[in-house]
């Protein structure tokens, strides 16, 4: 069996996800020392050609108003860009950046009010939850199972943000994230980790037949079950008795 797994460090997926929580907060920071700078303005308004720049920066924006906003992200970003950078090391960067921009552009796309801001990760938090739980499903291959499951049941229940049920959150920002991370899953299904080969495996896709275990099975039962023949006639051979019978020459009488 060969091993094809190339998982991160956890010292390294550490690191990124804690930088990362660390430059929005600082953003959200900066949000309250300058009130004169409307932020919000750096999200992503639907249809808006002037807000093509907040498909790049919604997501480092959220609420003053609403702490629970960047304590509810915060932890969400945290766990999944760890698990997308320790288990997905190879392809992490690439899934991280087109998971940003794809969200974003949904937004831009398909959000129908176009006087509203679209700010806030959770749009890459959807986005992170649906490629790891879809990649470790159909990679048939079990840690990325474990991740899968791991997902589902940590953040199953975000399947309700991408219903319109509460006028304030961004379900269309949930939603093209969910879709981006689907999308993102398959696109990258044979790369990054894979599940470890057998030589079986191998030498079918290297052209070589495996043996014919049951054929050579087949032809020494074959073969026993002759030898056993021959044995059984030559023992009855064996076993046979010559009776000799004759007459007495006139020279004996």
């Amino acid at each position: 069996m060969r091993n094809q797994l190339e998982f991160g460090s956890v010292v390294e997926a550490v690191f990124y996800s804690t930088l990362m929580l660390i430059v929005i907060w600082l953003i959200y920071w900066a949000d309250h020392l300058f009130p004169e700078v409307a932020f919000y303005k750096f999200g992503v308004k639907p249809g808006d050609m002037a807000s093509w720049k907040g498909i790049f920066l919604m997501p480092m924006i959220h609420s003053k108003k609403e702490i629970g906003h960047i304590l509810n992200n915060s932890p969400s970003i945290f766990i999944l860009l760890m698990a997308l950078i320790y288990y997905y090391r190879k392809i992490a960067l690439k899934v991280f950046v087109l998971a940003w921009l794809l969200s974003g552009l949904g937004i831009w796309l398909f959000a129908k009010n176009t006087n509203t801001y679209h700010i806030g990760i959770s749009g890459v938090i959807y986005a992170l939850a649906a490629f790891l739980f879809t990649s470790g499903v159909i990679r048939q291959y079990r840690p990325l199972q474990g991740v899968a499951l791991f997902v589902a049941f940590l953040y199953g229940s975000m399947i309700w943000g991408i219903f319109p049920i509460e006028p304030k959150i961004s379900w269309e920002g949930h939603l093209s994230g969910m879709i981006s991370g689907i999308i993102l899953a398959f696109l990258f299904e044979k790369a990054g980790p894979q599940r470890p080969k057998y030589q079986y495996e191998i030498e079918k896709e290297m052209g070589i037949e495996p043996p014919d275990l049951e054929g050579q099975w087949r032809a020494q039962i074959e073969e026993a079950e002759a030898r056993m023949k021959r044995e059984k006639e030559l023992q009855k051979q064996q076993n046979v008795k010559v009776v000799y019978h004759y007459k007495k020459g006139k020279e004996e009488n």
